[in-house]
């Protein structure tokens, strides 16, 4: 029976840690986890709760890598460290603690999309599919040997919450083949080329707001990489902040050329004509967390079409 120690959080992390104690030939010993933050949309699973379930000792310490939490590890005396979503990096300090190596599961297709948020980076850009990468820790993020990797598609109006459903379950498929390998010392670890592929950082809320001067395609993609529970799409209008909170593209003609994008609606159908010649249709349009339909735009601004700079 092999030992390890768990960092883990979100989805990933409660369905990975549970393929190890399904799975068997590991002893979890540890969990470490972050505190849920009160001002974060907490839209996911509890990795604390599910060791709670397994009588599995927890920590959240502020400092991942301060010298109390790399003594606690290394108390467990692991054969291997996991990290399955966990946010912190872990240093040397902690990576040099197992016998058996520091393992990491990634929800990209590595070397693709190395650093934070790589789902929602891939449907910004456009991707048709994406996947769950298990690699070795080194200090370098999402840098080390490919141990096992599972893809998955992008469909062309999947949100990043739709992807991102995908990708746990194929970080699970991952983790659940991968282990017997791991654990008899057979896994084929393979170097990742960091030629290739790219590094992204964290995205944060104002990266939302809509450049109109874009392509149909564009705009969607961003639409639908920060779509709920993510923080949303948005403009500005009179003043007034705008959401975008859902779109549909289906490669449509728009109703008018023109330079300028435009929003209307078409009975109860809402539209953005775009820049391209191409049209959007908007599925979920929000103002101060309401519903804007036509007629709450007409009482709102006078006018039942938006000119969108």
């Amino acid at each position: 029976m092999s030992s390890a120690v768990v960092f883990a959080y979100h989805d990933v992390g409660v369905r990975c840690l549970s393929v190890l104690l399904a799975r068997g030939g590991v002893n979890v010993s540890l969990v470490v986890t972050h505190r849920d933050d009160s001002a974060e949309n907490v839209w996911f699973g509890n990795v604390a709760g599910l060791a709670a379930l397994h009588h599995i000792p927890v920590i959240t310490p502020d400092d991942t890598n301060d010298a109390a939490s790399v003594e606690r590890v290394r108390a467990c005396r692991p054969d291997f460290i996991f990290s399955f979503y966990y946010r912190n990096m872990l240093k040397a300090g902690l990576l040099t603690i197992p016998t058996r190596g520091a393992y990491n599961m990634h929800g990209s297709l590595l070397p693709k999309y190395r650093g934070r948020a790589p789902v929602n980076w891939a449907v910004l850009h456009g991707e048709r599919e994406t996947g769950a990468s298990l690699h070795c820790m080194v200090e370098k993020p999402d840098a080390g040997d490919l141990v096992e990797q599972r893809h998955v598609p992008i469909l062309p109006n999947d949100t990043a919450h739709d992807v991102m459903h995908k990708v746990t379950y194929a970080a699970e498929a991952c983790l659940y083949d991968a282990l017997p390998a791991l654990l008899d010392g057979s896994a084929k670890h393979t170097p990742l080329n960091l030629q290739v592929g790219n590094y992204f950082g964290r995205r944060r809320p104002e990266d939302g707001q809509i450049d109109w001067t874009r392509s149909a395609w564009d705009i969607h993609n961003l639409i639908r990489a920060v779509a709920p529970p993510y923080p949303g799409a948005f403009f500005g209008y009179q003043g007034t902040r705008i959401e975008v909170l859902l779109s549909h593209y289906g490669a449509e003609p728009a109703e008018q050329r023109a330079s300028m994008a435009r929003l209307y609606w078409q009975g109860d159908a809402c539209y953005v004509d775009c820049s391209d010649g191409l049209r959007l249709q908007v599925l979920r349009l929000a103002l101060n967390g309401a519903p804007l339909t036509a007629k709450a735009m007409e009482r709102r601004f006078g006018v039942r079409e938006l000119h969108l700079m």
